[in-house]
Order: C-alpha cells, then sequence, then structure tokens
C-alpha cells in the first residue's frame, strides 16, 4: 500500500509543480496590482525585478558553466541585447502597463494568446510552414483564429455581469471616479499593450532558439538579464524622480521580494521557475507545461472576483472560454506536427525540441 502511495506521490511530482507555478505566477499578477494602487511607479518595479535577476543568474552561469561557455562575441552580445528588450524590459513594462489599465484577469487571459502569436510570428518570418492541409496546419490556424477572437471578445464585449460571489473585500482602494467613456479608452489602451507584450514574448521565443544553439542555457539567461537591467533602469530613471525608488516597509517591499524569493526573476520568467519547469519538460514534455496555462487564468480569475472586486461579464467569459479552446488546438498541432518530425528524423527533431522546450510567464 505504501509503495503504490509513494508511487502515485511520484506520478503527480510534474502536476503539483505546474501547479504551485501557477500559483505563483498568479501572486505576482495581484501584487502588481496592489503595488501600483499603492502609488508604486511599475517602472521602477521592472527595474528592480530585473537588476535581481542579474543578480541572481550571473554568479550561477559563471559556476556552473565556467568550463562550458564559449567567448562573448559581437554578435553572442547582439543576440542578448535584443532578448533582453524583447525578453525583459519592454515585455514587462507592456505587460505591467496593461494590468494597470484593465485587470488581473485579463492580462492573464492574454497570456494564452502566446502560443498563437508565436505561430503567427513564425509564418511571418517564414521559420514554420503554414501546412493548411494537414490535420496538424489546420489545428494551429483554427486555433489561432480562435484565441484571436476569443481575445476582441474579451476586450469589446462586456455582456451582463457575472456575480459568482459576494465577499465584500476589496484590497483596492479608488480614489477618484472615471466616467464609462474614459474606462473604456483605458481599457482599449490596455489591450493593445497586452497585445504588445504577446508579441513581444513570440518574438522572444523566436530569437531565443538562436541563442541557444551557440550559447549554454544559464550564461544566455544572465547575459539577456543584464541587458534587460540596463534597459529598464535606464528608461526608469529618465521617466521618474529619485524619490520614487524608495521602497519602505509596505506592500511595494512585498512585491519586490516576493518575486524575488518566489521567482527570482530572469527574462520571462526566473532562473528558479526555469529549473523547476526544466524538470518538468524533462518528465513530461513541452506541451504539458503549456497545458497548464490556462490554470493561471483560473486562478486569478477566482482571486480577483474574491479580493479585488473585479466582476465577471459574460464577454470576459466566453472569450476567457474561446482563448483556451485556441491554446489547446494549437498546442494539439504542434503536438502532432512534433510527433511526426520525430518519427522522420529522431534525432534532429529531439535536439531542437529541447531548445524550444521551456516556455516561460512573466
Amino acid at each position: 500500500m505504501a509503495g503504490k502511495l509513494v508511487c502515485l506521490f511520484e506520478g503527480l511530482k510534474p502536476t503539483i509543480a505546474m501547479v504551485m507555478i501557477q500559483i505563483t505566477f498568479g501572486g505576482i499578477h495581484v501584487l502588481y496590482k496592489l503595488a501600483k494602487n499603492d502609488g508604486m511607479s511599475m517602472k521602477i518595479m521592472i527595474a528592480y525585478r530585473m537588476i535581481f535577476a542579474t543578480a541572481s543568474m550571473v554568479p550561477l552561469a559563471l559556476i556552473l558553466e565556467r568550463n562550458s561557455r564559449p567567448r562573448l562575441t559581437g554578435r553572442i552580445f547582439f543576440l542578448g541585447f535584443i532578448l533582453g528588450m524583447f525578453g525583459g524590459s519592454l515585455t514587462h513594462n507592456l505587460y505591467v502597463e496593461s494590468l494597470v489599465l484593465t485587470s488581473a484577469t485579463f492580462v492573464a487571459a492574454m497570456t494564452n494568446l502566446t502560443p498563437a502569436l508565436t505561430f503567427i510570428m513564425a509564418i511571418i518570418l517564414r521559420m514554420e510552414r503554414l501546412a493548411i492541409r494537414t490535420d496538424a496546419g489546420k489545428a494551429k490556424v483554427l486555433g489561432t483564429i480562435l484565441s484571436i477572437g476569443g481575445a476582441m471578445i474579451f476586450t469589446f464585449y462586456k455582456g451582463i455581469g457575472i456575480n459568482v460571489w459576494t465577499t465584500n473585500i476589496n484590497l483596492l482602494h479608488h480614489h477618484a471616479m472615471t466616467t464609462s467613456k474614459q474606462t473604456s479608452a483605458k481599457e482599449a489602451l490596455g489591450a493593445l499593450l497586452g497585445v504588445g507584450s504577446g508579441v513581444s514574448i513570440a518574438i522572444w521565443m523566436i530569437i531565443q532558439a538562436k541563442l541557444s544553439k551557440v550559447y549554454p542555457p544559464y550564461s544566455a539567461t544572465a547575459l539577456t538579464s543584464i541587458c534587460a537591467s540596463i534597459q529598464s533602469v535606464a528608461y526608469a530613471m529618465c521617466t521618474e524622480e529619485w524619490a520614487a525608488w524608495k521602497l519602505g516597509w509596505n506592500i511595494r517591499l512585498l512585491t519586490v521580494v516576493y518575486t524575488v524569493i518566489c521567482c527570482i526573476t530572469g527574462v520571462i520568467g526566473s532562473g528558479l521557475m526555469i529549473a523547476l519547469m526544466a524538470w518538468v519538460a524533462r518528465m513530461r514534455g513541452a506541451l504539458f507545461i503549456s497545458s497548464f496555462y490556462p490554470l493561471l487564468l483560473i486562478i486569478v480569475a477566482i482571486v480577483g472576483s474574491l479580493m479585488l472586486d473585479e466582476l465577471l461579464h459574460l464577454g470576459s467569459i466566453l472569450g476567457a472560454v474561446l482563448i483556451i479552446l485556441g491554446l489547446y488546438s494549437v498546442l494539439w498541432g504542434k503536438g502532432k506536427e512534433t510527433m511526426e518530425a520525430t518519427q522522420l528524423n529522431p534525432l534532429k527533431s529531439s535536439k531542437d525540441s529541447e531548445l524550444r522546450d521551456v516556455t516561460v510567464q512573466g
């Protein structure tokens, strides 16, 4: 009996790990919202995040890859700089501004657009074939259409409000009233920034495969973290006053500490999370990781409605369902395509999949 329980627990380890990862990311969404409500500049928050990313990843790269790291060339540094922008400074600044203008639930929904946006970018850059006559190609096209359609419904159609439960708890204190026209304009801008963040992530996912072929993973993450730190700090210093950098013993410090300890943030996630997700990828594969993306949306929607006074609407629920269906359609098509490629050329497909296995959320 004890042996069966041990085997069951061992089998559930990847699932438990992914659930904990999504809960962690859900906490980041909520704390970002609270920190902004307290008056903290999100630009400074991202700068702190990138600084601590560098402090955590550089020692790891120096220790673990001291014998395997090739010479830093101009091309490698250029790739690191571009990845630092699309995977760090630009993506996260767009991301948090979208979070401020919309809601934690909306931003969590937009993260599920990443596979579809990556597919579109790969087609535009001719890195992937449309292959519309194959089942895999049809699934990816259908999934992309469903995801984009769901995002549009989520953004532009509210419908009736759905009050699942009432807790009378609202950790956000709104200091000013806004008209419905102002709210709509802010939400439209927030939606645009959210999609822009998704496009930036898609570009990062495409470019990072090139750096992965010529530079080891910890060193690549450290390089991109350094570049992202420089970019984020420069942007924050040009737009914010020095007094705004002070944290104090409040929600601002808690948010930074939570981000650092729970995520020790790297480029599109964290050193700790990347290591954990890499382990899950080795155990169950990349599609297993991606299949848990919708869980973040569910967690944030529940917490948002319970603690942030975020009212769910018919449009947001319909849009979220379409986005999730689109996500799984794209993942199914990608999985089928990978399986067919593996059967044709096992060695090459296995090597390529290792480069793309881990995709981490913001």
